[in-house]
């Protein structure tokens, strides 16, 4: 159990929030499968963009979610202090702020992991958003912005002081982005050092890689992202292995059908057809990884236009994928 302030999590495993991918249709079906806990997608804190539909779309509460968290970034302190106040009286029981995105857009504006090059400033956007509102505040970073500069363990005990509930770190520099390997030293590093909950993330792929990082880091739980594309099923087997259980079957073909209708037709209700089928596509290409005839299969279904052929092209070709090519 992980506790964020007064919310208990029932578990260790959680979702990371990706932007343009965890949306509420798929924080949903990451929950019923076992997550106990994913923030929103990141949203600027710019409180001016709040009203355009890109925003209002990413803070829509999933369904099966606990506490519901809505993650912001953004460089100045008071504005990102105006985000969280916006945002818990939208509806936010946690307030997440990221400082792990390495994406150069991000970092460009200051924000994401290029504030860990800043721990004055980190420290000041901390304090201002732990004193603006009530809910629990948490943090995801990076261990630091090089790795000739892993300085995570000095952002963490600035969290702590500034009173952070739970802290996730992402087991890359900015620098590396997402090559190489994570390493888990640092993480380990940083649950010595403070006392909050720190979750780990990177690289945990498998209900053995969580069990593993646990008992290399004594962190409280483990953040899954990249490996639940596609996957949502992997909260269930890191939940087995965690509690010593067998692991669980592997989805069959109808399990994954279901869950891939359930994330298109989701995605066509919360954006509408034409953003939503357009947004269903990543999705499909990563439900379909190793099945036989996908690649045919998703250039067809990428030229499709219309919600409802998007649907039946993907039932068709789960019902009969070996006669796909007769019909696409």
């Amino acid at each position: 159990m992980i506790e964020i302030g007064p919310h208990c999590l029932p578990g260790r495993a959680l979702l990371a929030p990706m932007a343009g991918i965890t949306d509420r249709p798929f924080r949903s079906l990451c929950m019923r499968y076992g997550a106990v806990h994913g923030p929103s997608e990141m949203i600027s804190s710019d409180t001016l963009l709040h009203a355009t539909a890109k925003t209002s779309h990413r803070i829509v509460r999933a369904s099966g979610s606990r506490v519901h968290a809505v993650q912001i970034a953004g460089s100045d302190p008071q504005q990102m202090a105006e985000a969280a106040v916006l945002n818990v009286s939208h509806g936010a029981e946690i307030i997440d702020i990221n400082m792990g995105c390495p994406a150069k857009k991000v970092c460009n504006r200051a924000a994401g992991s290029a504030l860990l090059s800043e721990p004055a400033l980190v420290e000041r956007i901390l304090e201002s958003v732990v004193a603006a509102v009530d809910v629990p505040i948490t943090l995801k970073i990076r261990t630091g912005p090089d790795r000739g500069n892993r300085n995570g363990v000095d952002i963490a005990r600035i969290a702590e002081r500034a009173g952070i509930a739970c802290l996730a770190v992402h087991g890359r520099t900015r620098a590396d982005r997402f090559a190489g390997d994570a390493e888990y030293d640092t993480i380990a590093a940083i649950v010595d050092a403070v006392s909050i909950p720190v979750i780990a993330n990177g690289d945990i792929r498998t209900g053995a890689d969580a069990r593993a990082v646990l008992a290399s880091t004594g962190a409280a739980g483990v953040m899954v992202g990249r490996a639940a594309q596609g996957n949502p099923f992997i909260f269930a087997e890191i939940n087995a292995a965690l509690l010593g259980n067998d692991a669980p079957p592997p989805p069959g073909i109808e399990q994954v059908h279901a869950a891939l209708i359930e994330q298109v037709s989701g995605c066509h209700d919360l954006y509408g057809e034409y953003r939503g089928l357009r947004i269903a596509r990543k999705h499909i290409a990563w439900y379909c990884r190793g099945l036989r005839h996908a690649t045919r299969f998703r250039e067809a279904i990428n030229q499709v236009t219309e919600a409802s052929v998007q649907l039946q092209m993907v039932d068709r070709f789960f019902e009969r994928p070996a006669a796909f090519a007769e019909v696409a």
